[in-house]
């Protein structure tokens, strides 16, 4: 495990960013001491009591440590993994929460329309990354924001609310 470099630190902390905002900062600066750290190019949010105790064990043996955030990949393009769901919802921005009856379609691979929306943060704008909850406020996904909250008023039912 090592830590990432400034580059690779930029890298996510800029997509990250899309969905805190200046809440990153909550992320990275926790009480507890977690940090990120990489390793075989995948990038983990762990805490400072299970990395020192992860010393012990040889890298080449070590699979997996912590909240897997994602891989970067070979062009150092880095892209959210599902498994970093929890810990973005927590410091979230924006969100959108989805009726019971569009939750199905939505994990099926599907737009969230007007017609399923059940609430959207206020100010948040078109192409906004935000974090899609159902009504009892479970994360399921993160998506980016088709219409602000300002043109979801205006909009007819099938009208697409948030990108798949």
């Amino acid at each position: 495990m090592q830590p990432l470099t400034r580059e690779e630190t930029h890298v996510m902390f800029e997509k990250i960013a899309k969905y805190l905002g200046e809440d990153l900062q909550l992320l990275v600066d926790r009480p507890d001491g977690t940090c990120f750290r990489l390793h075989s190019k995948w990038v983990s949010y762990v805490s400072k009591k299970i990395l020192t105790l992860a010393t012990n064990i040889s890298s080449d043996k070590l699979v997996s440590l912590g909240t897997c955030f994602r891989k970067f990949t070979g062009t150092h393009t880095f892209w959210l993994h599902i498994t970093a769901l929890d810990q973005l919802a927590l410091y979230a921005k924006y969100k959108v929460w989805i009726k019971l009856r569009a939750e199905q379609s939505f994990l099926d691979g599907n737009h969230v329309l007007k017609s399923g929306l059940g609430r959207i943060t206020e100010n948040t704008s078109q192409y906004q990354g935000m974090v899609v909850c159902s009504m009892v406020g479970i994360p399921l996904g993160f998506r980016v924001a088709a219409k602000s909250t300002q043109d979801c008023r205006k909009v007819d039912p099938m009208a697409i609310m948030a990108f798949h």
